[in-house]
Formats: C-alpha cells, structure tokens, sequence
C-alpha cells in the first residue's frame, strides 16, 4: 500500500474538510499548515517518507493562501536534495465563487509539484454537463486538473456540497492507486 500524504493550510474550515475526504479515499495522513504557516518536523519527516503528496489550499484572491506559499517556500530543503523527485502529486482547492480563479491555484501546486520532479495527477473524473446534471454530480465543476470545491461565502464546513466532497474521496483514491503502481 502507497503511503500519501494530505498537507494543507485550512483558513476557515471548508479545505480541511476537503483535506479530510482527499485523505479517506486515499487512507492517507492529513498535515495540516497551521496559522502561521508552519508545518511540524514530523509532518516534513511523513512527506520525506511518502509515495504521494497531495497539496490542498483554498484560493484566495486567485492563488494558495500566504501560509501554504510559506510552507512552499520551505520544501526549498527537499527541492535541494531533490528529497521529493518522482513521488506522485496531486492538488484540490475551494473558494466561495463559482469560478474564483480556482485554477490558479492549482496551477500553482502543479508548477510547485513540477519543481520537485514530482509526477502530477489530475482527478481522472468526467465532468456533469448535461441538462440532466445538478450540483450535487461528482466534478460539477469540470476540473481535470483536481478537485474544485465551491462552497458559499456564508456556509459553513458542514455545509459543503457532498458532490465536491466525493470527488476529493475519489481524487484521493486515484492518488493512491497511481502511487502503488509507480512504487518501486
């Protein structure tokens, strides 16, 4: 069984419930990026050890969080040894807009994976985009790249679409699969 990793920062609640359906599907340790940025040495040593790292986020104002661009600029460490090269990567994110520039966030993780020598993975998901689909539908949202939740600006965690949620649930499970078969 491949070892993955979830690191993510969570400003409000609603990514680290995305976190945690990521990690469910892919039987995977959450490593959560606390307020100030700053991940525990034993959350670097659980990456160093993993087969696949998923970054999680939520965009704010069309990018990562400042506190997850911390601790992207710390894995400047792992990036010098070449400490994370070929491992499998993988990103979601949400924000309150529909669309919210979601996809440069993931971008973001992409190019950060890439830096890395990281294999990036994308959700593998067909989108829901026939008369007959409604927002509850895995990947409503169309992202190729990794899930995208969107959860609005008033509602709280608990609120989230459970569609959004399943699709980091199988995102998470495709990551995991990916990275048992590329284990060497």
């Amino acid at each position: 069984m491949a070892k993955v990793a979830v690191v993510f920062h969570s400003g409000y609640g609603h990514t680290q419930r995305m976190a945690q359906s990521v990690a469910q599907g892919a039987g995977g340790e959450l490593l959560a990026i606390d307020a100030d940025g700053n991940l525990t040495d034993a959350g670097w040593d659980t990456l160093a050890a993993a087969d696949a790292i998923i970054f999680g986020s939520p965009t704010y104002m069309g990018s990562v969080s400042w506190q997850f661009k911390k601790f992207a600029d710390a894995s400047s460490k792992p990036w010098y040894t070449q400490a994370w090269k070929d491992k499998i990567f993988g990103g979601f994110t949400n924000s309150a807009n529909v669309n919210g520039d979601k996809h440069s966030t993931l971008h973001y993780f992409m190019t950060l994976a890439m830096q890395h020598g990281g294999v990036w993975a994308g959700t593998g998901l067909n989108y829901n985009n026939t008369r007959a689909s409604h927002r509850g539908d895995v990947n409503y949202l169309a992202s190729s790249a990794g899930p995208m939740a969107q959860t609005a600006g008033d509602a709280s965690a608990e609120e989230m679409n459970p569609g959004d949620l399943e699709t980091a649930r199988l995102f998470g499970k495709r990551i995991a699969d990916l990275a048992a078969k590329f284990r060497v």
